[in-house]
């Protein structure tokens, strides 16, 4: 299959504060499937979350590149790169980010209005996909009326809503009980397998980084795959 995202030699480093710089990355390459799902693993501080805002267009690289569909990241004007992470790629996070004044319905047609897609159609697509990660009756009600795994199942269905070609999710259960993760993470592969959406998440959840077709170690600035052996251990 031909690569949907790729990255190479990516390095990043930042100016500490006592001026002194500080490198997360070093030379991470990585090449992404269409449909295809990724669990990065890794020691805290390893630079995993910086990983996935360099892969997501919210920061870049100190040096690499980055391509997602034939379109290359650097070459990308400030309006264009807004535009391309907004139309192709999802977001989910540990905690929701929710607009609380506004209801399950709303936040999820957010990204389609601000794409500019008529309302009727925002609120349709919404509404569909609402349902789809069981919040069907919820819809009305906002975010301070739903529980913990309500909210995150409604971040899930907004990062989805555009059909993006690829979805990050940084720790997407991680203020979930185990019941509740179980049940988000079902429907997050559930909704990634339906849509075809290639996915990389990061995780700390052994469990979580089981379900995903590969399972890449981030570790000393550098991406190494697991053997099966080294998952089960």
């Amino acid at each position: 299959m031909t690569a949907i995202l790729e990255a190479q030699g990516l390095r990043k480093q930042y100016r500490g504060g006592d001026d002194n710089p500080v490198i997360v990355l070093t030379d991470v390459s990585l090449a992404l499937d269409r449909g295809e799902s990724v669990a990065i693993v890794g020691a805290s501080g390893a630079g995993k979350s910086t990983l996935l805002h360099l892969l997501g267009a919210l920061d870049a690289p100190t040096g690499g590149e980055i391509v997602l569909e034939g379109t290359t990241y650097s070459s990308l004007s400030d309006e264009a790169r807004d535009q391309l992470r907004n139309q192709q790629i999802g977001f989910v996070f540990q905690f929701h980010h929710l607009l609380r004044e506004f209801t399950a319905l709303e936040n999820v047609m957010m990204p389609l209005l601000i794409a500019q897609k008529p309302e009727a159609q925002a609120s349709a697509r919404a509404e569909e996909i609402l349902r789809a990660v069981d919040l069907g009756a919820r819809m009305t009600h906002r975010p301070a009326e739903l529980s913990g795994g309500e909210q995150q199942r409604c971040a899930v269905a907004r990062a989805m809503v555009h059909d993006p070609t690829l979805l990050l999710a940084d720790e997407p259960s991680g203020n979930l009980d185990d019941f509740h993760s179980g049940q988000l993470n079902d429907q997050l592969f559930g909704l990634v397998r339906q849509m075809a959406t290639s996915l990389i998440v990061v995780t700390h959840n052994r469990s979580l980084a089981e379900r995903a077709d590969r399972i890449l170690r981030l570790h000393n600035g550098q991406l190494e795959e697991l053997s099966q052996h080294e998952v089960a251990t």
